[in-house]
């Protein structure tokens, strides 16, 4: 079993009247994170399984007497799948506004529900955490380097979902991710906000997926499912919010040279991506191997920020006569540029980027020099 990175940034962060609160996609391995805190925590812990209705029914009398009657004894209090119980946010306030000496873990695949309950509730009472599928960071803590590098065309077209480790067979590895995509990741979306049309919300993550890396209009979106503008707007965020899809906004400090308003969208894990559109085959034989890069690099790069609980922003960069950058890095102010490359190239910075932001660094990643972009 891999040990995830975020396991040691939680316990070192553990502190009374904070609640940790660990969000991510279905089966990236929430429940296996939490318990590789629990195993390492000292004190005595309570694990709940907020899917079973007694975990609901032992929080229903909401006082602060029943609750430190309920926790007497217990130091480390962990919620798995949180979302599921009415009112968490307000439970959990309680608990640590009233329990002495109580650490509190919480964790939740549905984001929008679990932050609609806890978040104006837990206003400077928790940390927050996005786990993501593995990420190459936590590979190379298995298997050497030169392994990591063997395995990139795999990593590419399966992703990095943790069950993958079990399953040998390419064939199992494209019913795992087509059942997960299909399944799992839109079960969260499908049964809230008054959606009835499954196959629009599809549709929809099948034609971002073919633009992957492109700037999306969403104008051009809703005419191909007969949807309005708003729609589009409101299913796309519904997928960001329950960790399927993430936007890459536009970077500009000058608008009227600089594409400012513009976004890219991408998925968190290519294997999610292609399960999508159906398409697995190897990247010889494919036309879409740019972007495929492209998108492992971007997320690589977040979950290795997200695992040390980093706060960057991330950008693309484009002039409206067609120069362009794959990502920008913000961090505290400061500015770091990325090119990505399958092949060998090593493009130059773009000459507008250069004059208009001539302290950025800017840096070329392709495969020989990977890995220190993923791991430092």
């Amino acid at each position: 079993m891999i040990e995830r990175r975020l396991a040691n940034v939680i316990s070192s962060l553990l502190t009374n009247q904070k609640v940790m609160l660990v969000y991510g996609a279905r089966r990236v391995g929430k429940t296996v994170l939490i318990r590789q805190v629990s195993e390492k925590y000292a004190g005595k812990t309570l694990f709940l399984n907020g899917e079973d209705a007694s975990t609901e029914v032992m929080f229903r009398e909401r006082t602060a007497a029943h609750y430190r009657q309920l926790l007497s004894g217990v130091d480390l209090l962990i919620i798995d799948e949180a979302q599921n119980i009415p009112e968490i946010g307000k439970i959990l306030k309680l608990i640590v506004d009233d329990v002495e000496n109580i650490q509190v873990i919480a964790s939740g695949s549905s984001s929008f529900d679990l932050r609609n309950q806890t978040g104006e509730p837990l206003v400077g009472r928790s940390y927050t955490f996005h786990l993501s599928p593995l990420s190459a960071e936590e590979w190379l803590t298995q298997i050497p380097a030169a392994q990591l590098y063997m395995d990139l065309e795999e990593r590419l077209v399966y992703g990095n979902y943790p069950e993958l480790l079990s399953i040998k067979s390419f064939e199992q590895k494209q019913m795992y991710l087509s059942e997960l995509a299909q399944s799992y990741l839109l079960k969260d979306i499908l049964t809230l906000d008054g959606i009835k049309n499954s196959s629009k919300m599809y549709n929809l993550l099948r034609l971002v997926a073919f633009q992957m890396g492109s700037e999306v209009s969403y104008d051009e979106l809703g005419k191909h499912l007969s949807l309005s503008r708003n729609t589009v707007e409101k299913y796309l965020d519904l997928l960001a919010k329950t960790f399927v899809i993430y936007r890459l906004p536009a970077y500009s400090r000058n608008p009227r040279k600089e594409v400012s308003k513009a976004g890219k969208w991408y998925f968190y894990d290519n294997g999610i991506r292609n399960a999508v559109i159906g398409d697995f085959r190897p990247l010889a034989i494919r036309q879409d191997v740019g972007a495929l890069w492209e998108s492992y690099m971007i997320s690589e790069r977040m979950k290795l920020n997200d695992n040390r609980h980093d706060t960057s922003m991330y950008y693309f960069w484009r002039t409206y006569n067609g120069q362009e950058i794959d990502l920008i890095e913000e961090r505290n102010g400061e500015l770091k540029a990325f090119e990505f490359k399958w092949g060998d190239k090593k493009p130059k910075c773009p000459s507008s980027f250069k004059d208009n932001y001539p302290d950025v660094p800017f840096t070329s990643v392709n495969k020989s020099n990977f890995i220190d972009f993923v791991t430092k």
